[in-house]
């Protein structure tokens, strides 16, 4: 039993060193595949420990196994034969015992990779927020969509304006005057009953022909890329809600309630770790004890539940970043289409100049920043399960 004690005792010395002087929760600066591959290792390390460890129980248990067989049936043999039975129990509550730690290790190296990766995917939602945050807002498109925004165009107009007679004419109201739809089509009947020769004319409509080609070709685009960018604005915003809500209930069973809001602006990280140690402290406790397999179960269904609904997330977190990237190519497409660019380039408003220029910023850091967390099959049974795809 003095034996069996030692066993016990080094096994959890190693296994809670272990998984701690390893398994930190990680700075912002490692990426999420970065750490999947940390998990892989270290739990290929733990698995091939734990294995060679129940292996000399087994050879132990196989050579009893064979004198068993071969005690002949004595009285001698028969006291004989019942200690080599009590010594194969021992055997039996060691494998169990360890078939236990393994999985507890495991499971405190899942748990904290998956917090890391949380951590690590807040920063990424954060990102989007404040790039929705700073792109061109409704006013800033309209700016740039409407003729009645652009100094030549209401130069014109008011020109025109003055000359008009104002017995004849028909003076838009203050609203249809900011339409450009009816305040391009009133500009066009002003300049043609004016009193303007032809020349005159198209020398005046030569000075805004870029602009007019440009707001009645691209405003409804413009607008359409708004609109798209608004929604998802609003879908990240529920994926930074359905975030927030998994470090709920993925620190719910280590009874840290603080908001993962406030965790990050506290940097309060090490008061998570420290609650995760008492979590598993009293784990360890249970699987010493050797009789309280039902708190046992109850206690690691606890840490995995959260880790299922981590993955749940990550799936619709690279659903979400794939649609967004998406939406920037066909944005890119969109602005890429106006024809006359060339033509008219020293007449475009350098607002439209810097939204291609941010798009195809937007769309660089779809693809790297904020790039989809690749999970494939092994990686998906290493964090689901606790294991690699060879065993």
């Amino acid at each position: 039993m003095k034996k069996l004690t030692k066993l016990f005792i080094f096994i959890f010395l190693f296994g809670f060193q272990y998984s701690f002087s390893n398994t930190i929760i990680d700075n912002d600066d490692k990426e999420i595949e970065q750490i999947l591959t940390e998990l892989s290792v270290e739990i290929n390390i733990t698995t091939k420990y734990y294995g060679n460890l129940k292996q000399e129980i087994y050879t132990k248990i196989n050579q009893l196994n064979k004198k068993l067989i071969n005690k002949p049936n004595t009285d001698t043999s028969v006291e004989s034969k019942l200690n080599l039975l009590i010594k194969k129990d021992q055997l039996k509550e060691q494998l169990e015992f360890l078939k236990m730690s393994e999985i507890s290790n495991i499971n405190k190296i899942r748990y904290l990779k998956g917090l890391s990766i949380i951590r690590i995917l807040y920063e990424k939602v954060l990102a989007l927020d404040h790039h929705f945050s700073s792109i061109a807002t409704f006013n800033e498109i309209n700016k740039i969509s409407n003729p009645n925004n652009y100094q030549e165009f209401t130069q014109l107009k008011d020109l025109l304006k003055s000359k008009k007679d104002k017995k004849k004419g028909l003076q838009l109201t203050s609203l249809l005057g900011q339409n450009m739809y009816t305040s391009t089509i009133d500009m066009f009947i002003n300049l043609f009953n004016s009193s303007a020769t032809p020349k005159e004319k198209e020398a005046e409509l030569e000075k805004i022909e870029c602009i007019m080609d440009f707001t009645l070709r691209m405003s409804n685009d413009l607008n359409t890329i708004y609109f798209e960018t608004s929604f998802l604005q609003k879908s990240n915003d529920k994926v930074m809600l359905d975030l927030e809500r998994l470090f709920k209930d993925y620190t719910k069973p280590i009874k840290y309630h603080t908001n993962l809001k406030d965790c990050r602006a506290n940097d309060d990280w090490d008061l998570v770790r420290d609650n995760l140690h008492s979590f598993l402290d009293k784990l360890d406790i249970a699987i010493k004890s050797g009789n309280q397999q039902q708190l046992v179960t109850k206690m690691q269904i606890n840490l995995n539940f959260p880790i299922d609904r981590l993955l749940q997330f990550i799936t619709q977190y690279n659903s979400f970043i794939d649609q967004g990237g998406k939406f920037y190519e066909k944005f890119k497409i969109i602005l890429d289409s106006y024809e006359n660019e060339q033509q008219c380039n020293s007449s475009l408003p350098p607002a439209y100049k810097k939204l291609k220029s941010d798009i195809d910023i937007a769309i660089e850091k779809f693809n790297t920043a904020y790039k989809p967390v690749e999970i494939n099959g092994s990686k998906m049974k290493e964090i689901l399960y606790g294991i690699n795809e060879y065993d």
